[in-house]
C-alpha cells in the first residue's frame, strides 16, 4: 500500500506543486493550511508522515509537532524558510525526524520522505534481524542506525536523517576516505543532483554539532581536493 502524506502549510502554491509531486510518486497527499486543522483530522485519519511548515499564522509547526507528540509518533519533517540553527535543534529534540529548508527540490524532498518512512519500517516489531542496522561503535561515538541514535561520550548528538546517514557512512570504515560523490551516494537515492557545497555544508553543521558537546571534537577529516574521513582510534 501507498504512504499517506499529510502536508501542513499556508503556502498555496507549495500545497499545490508538492502534491503534485508526491502524488507523481505514487504517495496518497492530504493538505492542510492551518495545524490546528490538520491534527483534528489527523486525531481522526492518521496519516504515515506529516510534512510541516515551521511558520504559520495561527499555530506554528513548533506548535503543532507539540501537541500531536502527545499522542502520536508520526514521522514529521519540517518545512522552513528560517536559517536559525536553534530552530533546528529545537524542532528535532521535540521530535522532528528531519528539516528541510525553503526554497528546496522537490526531488530532495522526495528522497529525504524515502529515507524516512525506510527508518520507520525498519523499528516495525517482527522485522527480521537481518533488515536492521547494526550498533556502529568507534571509540566515543555511537551510532545505532535502527533508533536513529548518536551519542558521543555518552552525550546525545541530535541529528538530520541526511546527516545521520553522511556520519554512518563515514564511520562505517574509519581511516577511509570518501569522495563527496561516495558521500552523496550514501545519502541520496537515485542519483539526486547534490553539488559540493551541499556536502560541505552537512559536515560543517555534523562538526558543530559534536563540538557542542566536547570542544576537542576532531573525529571528521577533511582531506582537501579529496574528501573526508573518519579518523581512526589512536589517530
Amino acid at each position: 500500500m501507498s504512504a499517506t502524506i499529510a502536508l501542513v502549510d499556508d503556502d498555496r502554491n507549495i500545497l499545490t506543486s508538492v502534491s503534485i509531486a508526491l502524488e507523481a510518486e505514487g504517495y496518497k497527499v492530504r493538505t492542510y493550511n492551518d495545524g490546528a486543522e490538520a491534527l483534528r483530522v489527523l486525531a481522526q485519519q492518521p496519516a504515515d508522515l506529516v510534512i510541516l511548515d515551521i511558520k504559520m499564522p495561527r499555530m506554528d509547526g513548533m506548535e503543532t509537532l507539540s501537541r500531536l507528540r502527545r499522542t502520536s509518533q508520526v514521522p514529521v519533517i519540517f518545512l522552513t524558510s528560517k536559517d536559525e540553527e536553534i530552530d533546528e535543534m529545537l524542532g528535532l529534540k521535540m521530535g522532528a525526524d528531519d528539516y528541510i529548508k525553503k526554497p528546496f527540490s522537490q526531488r530532495l524532498l522526495i528522497e529525504r520522505i524515502k529515507a524516512v518512512l525506510r527508518r520507520v519500517e525498519a523499528d516495525k516489531p517482527g522485522m527480521p534481524e537481518t533488515a536492521v542496522e547494526k550498533l556502529i561503535q568507534r571509540g566515543p561515538l555511537s551510532l545505532d542506525p535502527s533508533r536513529h541514535k548518536c551519542t558521543w561520550n555518552g552525550n546525545d548528538v541530535v541529528l538530520t536523517v541526511t546527516e545521520f546517514l553522511l556520519l554512518q557512512a563515514l564511520a562505517q570504515r574509519p581511516g577511509h576516505v570518501k569522495n563527496r560523490d561516495q558521500l552523496m551516494d550514501a545519502a541520496y537515492d537515485d542519483n539526486v543532483y547534490v553539488d559540493d557545497r551541499t556536502i560541505d555544508s552537512h559536515i560543517k553543521r555534523l562538526r558543530k554539532k559534536f563540538k557542542s558537546v566536547d570542544d576537542d571534537f576532531d573525529a571528521i577529516e577533511t582531506l582537501y581536493g579529496v574528501g573526508y574521513r573518519f579518523k581512526e582510534a589512536g589517530q
